[in-house]
């Protein structure tokens, strides 16, 4: 643009460097002398979470109303990007009526591991399934005119000790797993942002790995836009500047932007550097500007979407002897007993930054009063403690006597997942597993209803006959339930990740979360199904697994080859059909599976899939196109994507572990020979044990170097990346964590000495406590709104490393400096 390029002749350099972090939580910085504006960003990958003004330093007071959709882990078992793509269209109506102009979302990290305290907010345990979802929500949110923000870019699955962990990952994991559905979206829909994480990536923080943001993201991906930081993730502002990192988030300090000005003036920094980023920073600017309009939109219509969202993705997971779907009004409707505190009080959205304030909500008990149903409630438990109250099981087990069918409503409290902390095990609250295994020893008849983001242990599920998992369905999840528990929606969900049958299963299992300073991923691609496939250890549910009130068959599988040279296409057609007697909707998912390959590989992976909406006795043919991606893997031995030659199946199912039909066909692409080098390492790899096991040698052979030391904080010398909890252990360190602990907190009593916490902040609270004790101290100077310097910060160094006069003095001067106008 000729504005943008006469705008960078007139910017001074320190106007320059300015534009390159917020003016605040959430603002770019305006020039008014240029006319050049603030734009607004906001959080919300599953709903808008826009701040009031005069929000905390911390970004987490209540947002103003907005609907909240179902979270990405609910939303990917729809397997429909049409929904995707609606979701994203609404979200971004109601960015246009807050006047936000990019929506920090979606994520689309891997899950690795099912205990991540933030897997709710992220798509899938599979890349392809995740690109998809993401590439669809991208596409809906910026065809009204908003921007979105791809993250966390990348390899952040796990919350403890993630702003300072180092993901050690092999780069076969890395392209083929963590980066390859950041790929697609990049490639398919050029989001206007990047969103950096706050970890490292094999020794380098991702705010300033060249490799990440520069030599992958724009020059193999060609990538056009604004790489933002997570926020509080910056370590080197100019080595992030360097390596393609364009805006720091969140804004209001001047330290970071003073580094910038005296880097060009001193030649660490070229001004042709500066100005690159300052150009694609006012692309991004005007270009908001375009669609600054504010508009109005329907409330009840989106509370409508989030219903039939909710609906969609929801995933019947067990249904015996056909219990569902229930009777209501009809005839031989049943005396039916709702169970569970989370019946009353519903959980329906994850905790943290995406935190939605919904325009309505509705519980379940609600509804269910709302529609006529005849019920009897017990509460059964306590969703917010771990203790069974023999009370409340008795109570409960009372009232079952007397009813033909029990639904518990069962999950994760919102103190048990959230952003800032992992979960510590996969089981469900006690109390909870006591009352279903109470109930189900006097009851023949229990259906478990079960919230919550992530997998848990079922070790009841054999006593029950009907499980319908909500996931976290969002505003309209209430709504949603009834209509599927009692048939006037037929469920049409299938998971987006494996159910292990325990924790142990997970190949990641003893490699996570590990820390304080590295995380190993030993597993390499072995993520999810490609494990439990590989091993055929048999999980609870499967990855793709869903059923429906009705039936389909699958039939007349046709390849449009049968053998396949790199850069030819492979069209696969399928006919799927209705068997039932009732509309339903089935997900046809195709899988390749190579035959005999040369190195290591899953049994098969996921290449692609289509949600097929089908009348009884219907039929619809489904056709798949399969391009060199398809059947690719990446070659580290050339450092590329490599399509090796040999003999592949297409695999066509309703699961990974449910497949129909398989047809052959036989690719010519590069003969792979001279892999000596990994002979060392193949066992744990291309024969994986359960559980998974792989030695120091055996991963450092993938990995390609040494492996780095696990080293731990001795607190001889503390620095920018020292914890609050690692500083606690001295006396001034000890009074600064409780200081900034208390600036945080929500006080818990008025003054007559009664708790007035409302839920919401309790569970922010208890993040809080989980989550700062990890923060390295660096991230509290960004956090602080300019209240808190880096100069302030090298003083309060110099006491803790017992240079406590020249530290005392140094802090005063920054502290008076800070003052002056």
């Amino acid at each position: 643009m000729d504005k943008i390029k006469e705008l960078l002749k007139e910017l001074t350099l320190k106007e320059k460097a300015s534009l390159c972090s917020g003016a605040d939580m959430w603002h770019t910085k305006a020039i008014e002398r240029l006319d050049i504006p603030s734009i607004m960003v906001s959080d919300g990958p599953h709903g808008l979470r826009r701040q009031p003004e005069g929000a905390d330093q911390f970004g987490l007071h209540k947002s103003v109303p907005a609907t909240c959709f179902p979270t990405a882990s609910a939303l990917a078992c729809s397997w429909n990007p049409k929904l995707i793509y609606e979701v994203g269209e609404t979200i971004a109506e109601e960015c246009k009526a807050e006047g936000v102009s990019v929506l920090l979302g979606p994520g689309i990290n891997i899950k690795r591991n099912p205990l991540c305290g933030r897997n709710f907010e992220y798509y899938s345990e599979d890349p392809y399934l995740s690109g998809k979802m993401g590439t669809a929500f991208i596409q809906g949110v910026q065809s009204k005119g908003i921007g979105t923000s791809l993250k966390h870019f990348a390899v952040n699955n796990q919350e403890n000790n993630r702003m300072t962990i180092n993901a050690v990952v092999d780069e076969r994991a890395l392209r083929e797993i963590y980066l390859s559905g950041f790929e697609m979206a990049v490639k398919e829909t050029q989001p206007w942002t990047v969103m950096c994480a706050y970890n490292k990536v094999n020794g380098t923080y991702a705010s300033e790995n060249r490799k990440l943001l520069t030599d992958i993201l724009v020059d193999e991906w060609n990538f056009d836009g604004v790489v933002v930081s997570d926020w509080g993730a910056v370590n080197d502002r100019v080595q992030g500047l360097q390596a393609g990192l364009q805006l720091e988030m969140p804004g209001g300090g001047k330290d970071n932007d003073r580094k910038i000005v005296e880097a060009v003036k001193n030649g660490s920094l070229s001004m042709e550097e500066l100005d690159a980023a300052v150009e694609k920073l006012l692309t991004l600017i005007f270009n908001s500007e375009k669609n600054k309009e504010v508009s109005s939109y329907d409330v009840e219509e989106h509370h409508q979407k989030a219903v039939k969202a909710a609906e969609e993705s929801a995933v019947l997971l067990k249904n015996e002897e056909a219990i569902l779907p229930l009777q209501d009004h009809e005839k031989g409707a049943k005396k039916i007993a709702v169970l569970g505190d989370l019946a009353v009080n519903p959980r329906y959205q994850g905790s943290g930054s995406s935190l939605i304030n919904p325009t309505r909500l509705k519980s379940i008990h609600q509804v269910f009063s709302e529609k006529g149903i005849e019920f009897d409630y017990a509460k059964g438990y306590d969703r917010l403690v771990d203790k069974t109250d023999i009370d409340l099981v008795y109570e409960a087990a009372e009232i079952v006597k007397d009813t033909d069918v029990v639904i518990i409503v069962a999950g994760l409290s919102a103190l048990a997942e959230s952003e800032g902390f992992d979960r510590e095990h996969m089981d469900l609250p006690h109390n909870q597993n006591d009352l279903i295994k109470e109930i189900t020893s006097i009851h023949d008849n229990v259906i478990i209803v079960l919230v919550g983001g992530a997998p848990i242990e079922m070790p009841w599920i054999n006593g029950i006959k009907g499980l319908l998992n909500m996931y976290l369905s969002g505003q309209g999840g209430a709504e949603a339930t009834f209509d599927l528990l009692f048939g006037h929606a037929n469920p049409s969900g299938k998971l987006g990740e494996t159910y292990g049958e325990k924790y142990k299963d997970y190949p990641s299992g003893k490699y996570f979360p590990e820390g304080p300073s590295t995380v190993e991923y030993r597993e390499s691609i072995y993520v999810g199904y490609r494990y439990f496939d590989k091993v055929k250890l048999e999980p609870l549910f499967p990855f793709g697994h869903g059923l429906s009130y009705t039936s389909f068959e699958f039939s007349n599988l046709v390849l449009s080859k049968k053998e396949l040279s790199v850069g030819e296409k492979l069209t696969v057609k399928v006919d799927v059909t209705n068997t039932g007697s009732r509309e339903g909707a089935e997900v046809v998912q195709l899988y390749v599976k190579h035959k005999n390959s040369s190195v290591f590989k899953a049994e098969k992976e996921l290449k692609g899939f289509d949600k097929v909406s089908l009348n009884p006795g219907e039929t619809k043919q489904c056709e798949f196109v399969l391009d060199e991606n398809a059947f690719r893997f990446y070659y580290t031995k050339d450092a590329r994507w490599c399509v090796e030659s040999g003999d592949y199946e297409i695999l066509v199912g309703s699961s990974s572990r449910d497949i129909h039909l398989t047809g052959g066909v036989t690719v010519h692409g590069v003969d792979l020979i001279g892999h000596e080098e990994w002979q060392e390492a193949e066992s744990p790899y291309t024969a994986p044990t359960v559980p998974f096991q792989a030695s120091d040698r055996d991963f450092s052979v993938i990995f390609g170097e040494t492996l780095p030391t696990k080293a731990v904080f001795p607190g001889e010398s503390f620095t920018y990346d020292s914890t609050l909890k690692d500083i606690s252990r001295t006396y001034l360190g000890k009074k600064v964590y409780g200081a900034v602990m208390k600036q945080v907190m929500t006080p818990t009593k008025s003054q007559d000495g009664e708790v007035v916490l409302s839920e919401n902040e309790l569970v922010t609270n208890h993040m809080m406590e989980k989550m700062l004790p990890h923060n390295p101290l660096r991230s509290l100077v960004i956090s602080s709104n300019g209240k808190l310097t880096y100069g302030m910060l090298d003083g309060l160094l110099l006491i803790l490393n017992k240079k406590r006069l020249k530290g005392g003095g140094k802090l005063v001067l920054e502290v008076v400096k800070n003052l002056m106008p």
